[in-house]
């Protein structure tokens, strides 16, 4: 087992992630080639890019291959790579920068291109034109002259996409390139006539110039390029939002003397002062004085929340009211801040099932664009069309053609939704996730921390002798020497109510039964029914019963005379758990079943007030993820959620795991999906997210598939011979332009996204013979029994006289299974009797059935 470890230590060593900035991608085309050239490299596990951000993902054996050799492999496929520096605090602006570049090579083409389409185009309209102009010689090298300041601005379409062209690796780049060379090509041959013809001729050779379409193309693409770059850019807001929440500098105490300092510079260790108004700079621990933090940005609680020395504080939390110092825990990349936007981030980089069937398609996209538009022209050709409508149709298949409305139509939407989950404490680590959840039928819930607070709480207390604060004052005084879970809650409550706590003595803790002690004078005793030193009261008894039912365990205060009265404490329901999980199955359609390893009791008890009518119980970690393995051996798309280290094999199995913000790190990590606000209604949120994006995605590609389908045949000329419609390349260059921005616009939709809720979520209250609990991993249904009162045990051991043989062990289990509420199993080799009680069974019951059977009961336990 040892060797097996340090095996899979070593391997995971082996294994690293490193995030790559590419440079010079135009489209999915360029992701798809920068892909396949890393995912060949020995060595390299999986590849992701991201034509959005312009980034790469790679997971990698660094015994094998190594970053320097991955940024290799994507140059020789003609793009530049390098390792990201890890800078979290730092707001990326690369759009913005990109965006003021291109507005400034837009403004300067438009500034030549507007003159150049008058000259070209105005004399077709009736626009006056200068005389020196009249000639067509001199128009057409003026046309020249004004459109090679436009080829020059925009040079980097040729650069890049003849350089693809040349690696055998086209992009949409050299749609571009090809289609304005093209026309530049044939209006140079034209010109050449020109200069060997007479004035008629040359006035007909006139109309055989496209230098305004290729300038005209190049402005045109360049116009959508920038405002597709602006529309990309309020993809990330979300992102940006969250750095902008990181402190700059920090103010520590050194020597006594309080310095600023830039964030940067903070180290583990460091004592830092965070005064009434300023922003928690670090994760760590309050050390002296207290503050009121606001904990919004991480838990949307609105509420601030008070703190004292000992509480853990998270870094870019806001200290509304207060002072105090604080010792920083973690720094840097390891805060929970900077893990969330790493989480948010790495998420948006990631390709859904959807975005991989684009990439598939963009590979080979622009190659089979090329060739259509050559046989487009060749055909025009032999159908007799003269070589000026050829290369026009020709030119106008290159440039409607858009590999890019493909390559964005996933990614922007997972972009934005990822971010918009974030701003809901939402955080999805990977695309697939977010696309999966979308999808799910059957939702595991945990009980404990997920569906319930937690921790439990005193939920009623009934005094029969006494006011009801001085019996709870008399309890909190027994409980506060205690270390058991009801002990804390009952201390909790005192402490609530601003009780003083009496002087204990002689306090004892018995095993089993409860704990007693001596409060001025008078002996007092706390727990079930064995501690009593008098008999409990039919009244009593049925009040317990009342309260057992509901799931919570009683508490029995007595003397050594008289009963004082009984205190309740459960794990009491989160109060918008019945509201989402009535959500989640009346108006989303998602069966619901509650998954803990509580007894089958509480666990009906909690499912019947949140309405649950299907419950698996006394469940061990393993049988939790049993039992998500035979729901998807049902063809189920199966949700996981829970919050303990006993729910993460579950969540790792799941189609999606869900793990609750305030849970332990082990569940986190297994998690697919984090909610931070600790919010079954959160979970309601995320699948009706999850249902937008897609949603939002299959309409990009869609439309994105329906542009190419009925564009291509449009600049074809395929509707020419019976409508005459003919696209010329200027208008083609626009709509491949407005393709990619419809797109991007369209998943910006997202950001408009707010979860709906039903108002009227009325609903018949659930009985106990409604919920079906099953038992374990055998799933065995039954109704959900009625839980014994806190007074009687669950279960009874009882010590039999006289089992001979198989015969006698059965007939005893034969009339104490007759008995109503009585589930019992004789063991013929020990003499004993387990009997496990459904209901409240007095013992002189069970002892009287075996008696009267023939049979000595010695004990009963």
């Amino acid at each position: 087992k040892n060797i097996f470890k340090e095996r899979l230590s070593l391997q995971e060593m082996a294994v690293k992630k490193a995030k790559f900035d590419i440079s010079g991608m135009s489209c999915s085309a360029c992701a798809a080639h920068v892909d396949k050239a890393v995912d060949k490299l020995n060595g390299v596990l999986a590849v992701s890019v991201n034509l959005l951000q312009n980034t790469m993902q790679v997971s990698y054996e660094s015994d094998i291959v190594t970053p320097q050799q991955i940024c290799q492999a994507v140059a020789q496929a003609g793009y530049g790579a390098q390792v990201q520096v890890e800078n979290t605090f730092t707001q990326h602006d690369q759009y913005g920068r990109q965006s003021r570049q291109m507005l400034r090579r837009l403004l300067w083409s438009v500034l030549f291109t507007v003159p150049l389409f008058y000259i070209a185009m105005g004399h077709m309209l009736g626009w006056p034109l200068p005389d020196v102009l009249a000639a067509p010689l001199v128009l057409a090298l003026a046309e020249l002259v004004l459109m090679l300041p436009v080829v020059w601005l925009n040079r980097k379409y040729y650069i890049s996409g003849f350089g693809a062209l040349l690696r055998a690796t086209p992009n949409m780049d050299s749609l571009i390139a090809v289609g304005s060379s093209a026309a530049i090509g044939y209006s140079l041959f034209a010109l050449g006539g020109m200069l060997r013809c007479d004035v008629v001729r040359q006035h007909e050779l006139l109309m055989e110039l496209y230098f305004e379409s290729a300038a005209m193309i190049l402005t045109l693409v360049t116009v959508g390029k920038y405002l597709e770059t602006r529309a990309k850019h309020k993809t990330s807001d979300a992102i940006n939002g969250l750095i902008k929440l990181a402190p700059q500098q920090a103010l520590r105490l050194r020597d006594g003397h309080e310095e600023t300092i830039d964030i940067s510079q903070v180290q583990i260790g460091d004592t830092l002062i965070v005064k009434a108004g300023a922003t928690v700079p670090v994760d760590g621990v309050l050390l002296e004085g207290r503050g009121s933090l606001d904990e919004s940005m991480l838990t949307g609680e609105s509420l601030p929340v008070d703190k004292q020395a000992g509480d853990m504080l998270i870094g870019a939390t806001i200290n509304q009211a207060g002072y105090f110092t604080m010792r920083a825990e973690k720094i840097g990349q390891d805060t929970t801040l900077s893990q969330i936007i790493a989480l948010v981030e790495e998420a948006g980089a990631t390709k859904a099932r959807l975005a991989k069937l684009a990439d598939r398609i963009s590979g080979i996209f622009v190659p089979v664009v090329i060739i259509l538009a050559c046989l487009t022209g060749a055909v025009w050709l032999l159908l007799g069309a003269d070589v000026g409508f050829a290369v026009s149709v020709a030119i106008a298949v290159l440039v409607i053609s858009c590999p890019c409305a493909l390559g964005l139509a996933t990614p922007t939407a997972i972009m934005v939704g990822t971010g918009k989950g974030a701003e809901y404490g939402i955080l999805f680590k990977s695309a697939e996730a977010l696309e999966n959840l979308q999808s799910v039928d059957k939702l595991l819930l945990d009980k404990t921390g997920t569906v319930t607070a937690g921790k439990p709480v005193v939920t009623d207390i009934v005094s029969t002798a006494m006011p009801e604060a001085e019996l709870l004052q008399i309890v909190g005084s027994l409980e506060k020497h205690s270390e058991h879970p009801l002990a804390y809650a009952i201390v909790s409550e005192c402490v609530q109510r601003e009780l003083d706590f009496a002087e204990l003595a002689d306090y004892a803790a018995v095993p089993g039964e409860g704990i007693k002690g001596t409060i001025n004078g008078c002996r007092y005793y706390a727990g079930n029914s064995d501690i009593l030193k008098i008999p409990l009261g039919e009244d009593m008894r049925q009040r317990a019963d009342a309260l057992a039912y509901q799931g919570k365990t009683v508490l029995f205060i007595s003397t050594d005379d008289r009963l004082l009265g009984m205190i309740a404490v459960a794990d009491v329901v989160k109060p918008e758990s019945c509201r989402a999980i009535r959500e989640l199955q009346h108006h989303m359609g998602i069966e619901v079943c509650l998954l803990t390893g509580d007894n089958r009791y509480t666990a009906g008890a909690i499912a019947q007030q949140v309405g649950i009518r299907e419950v698996v119980a006394e469940v061990l970690p393993q049988d939790k993820e049993l039992a998500v393995r035979k729901l998807q051996g049902s063809s189920r798309r199966v949700v996981m959620v829970g919050d303990g280290i006993n729910d993460a094999p579950a969540l790792a199995a799941a189609d999606v795991g869900i793990a609750i913000g305030v849970g332990s790190d082990i569940a986190v990590d297994a998690a697919d999906v984090v909610l931070m606000k600790n919010s079954l209604l959160d979970l309601a949120t995320a699948i009706q997210l999850s249902r937008q994006v897609v949603r939002n995605i299959k309409q990009n590609l869609f439309w994105a598939f329906i542009y190419n389908c009925c564009g291509i045949p449009l600049a074809a000329g395929v509707f020419y011979p019976l409508l005459e419609w003919k696209l010329n390349p200027m208008f083609a260059a626009a709509a491949m332009s407005l393709s990619s921005l419809c797109v991007v616009s369209n998943a910006l939709r997202l950001r408009g996204f707010r979860p709906h809720f039903a108002d009227d979520l009325a609903d018949k209250p659930l009985t106990e013979d409604d919920v079906t609990v099953s038992i374990g991993s055998d799933r065995e249904k039954k109704p959900a029994d009625k839980q014994p009162t806190g007074g009687v045990r669950m279960i009874r051991k009882m010590v039999i006289d006289g089992m001979a043989c198989s015969h006698c062990s059965g007939r005893v289990e034969a009339v104490l299974n007759a008995i109503d509420g009585v589930a019992a199993t004789v063991d013929l080799a020990a003499g004993t009797a387990t009997v496990e009680l459904t209901a409240a069974v007095d013992d002189a019951v069970l002892r009287q059935a075996v008696e009267d059977a023939g049979y000595t009961v010695v004990s009963i336990d």
